[in-house]
């Protein structure tokens, strides 16, 4: 398995893995086993792998395995559920003494693994190098959880060791918010 950053030709790949785990298109008897809820157009997605450098693959041979997601709070605050993230990050209480803001903490996820890789190792990895693309520019990584969706919530809290750090609501939705240092 080799952990890459996305280029425009994987689009399609990364499309289709998306397509079979979102929460409109997931088989209703899947969602238990994790699901994502971004949705992004094509030129969004281009903007997020060319300008952002924010699409992490994890390929198995020419396969997409795996993607995770990541970006600064300007290419995220066209998203509203990540406007609203915007919006409360000054409440949030300071990671390893680091106060959050816009400037120092960036968004990640959804993150998306394919059914036959899960088990393996394949999230932590992706997630660790996802973590490390972005650790140079930003002290803290933050992202939102579902709470309809507790193995993602699992996940990222045993195997990435991510923190709880506040709920909010949104959209008639409840969600955690975590937090982890990018070093």
């Amino acid at each position: 398995m080799k952990y890459v950053l996305a280029e425009l030709s994987d689009l399609s790949a990364i499309r289709q893995l998306m397509a079979k785990y979102h929460r409109d298109t997931i088989a209703p008897e899947d969602m238990a086993d994790g699901f994502v809820t971004t949705a992004l157009s094509d030129e969004q997605f281009a903007d997020l792998i060319v300008r952002e450098r924010g699409v992490m693959l994890a390929k198995d041979g020419d396969k997409v395995a795996a993607f995770a997601l990541a970006a600064s709070w300007e290419y995220w605050q066209q998203v509203p559920i990540m406007q609203k993230m915007i919006d409360i990050l000054p409440q949030m209480p300071a990671v390893d003494g680091v106060v959050l803001t816009r400037e120092n903490t960036y968004q990640y996820g959804p993150v998306c693994v394919d059914r036959a890789y899960r088990g393996t190792g394949v999230f932590e990895e992706i997630f660790r190098a996802s973590l490390h693309e972005y650790a140079a520019k930003y002290p803290v990584m933050v992202t939102f959880v579902n709470q309809i969706n507790p193995r993602s919530y699992a996940a990222h809290t045993r195997k990435a060791g991510m923190r709880e750090i506040a709920t909010f609501d949104f959209n008639d939705n409840h969600y955690w918010m975590l937090a982890i240092p990018t070093k």
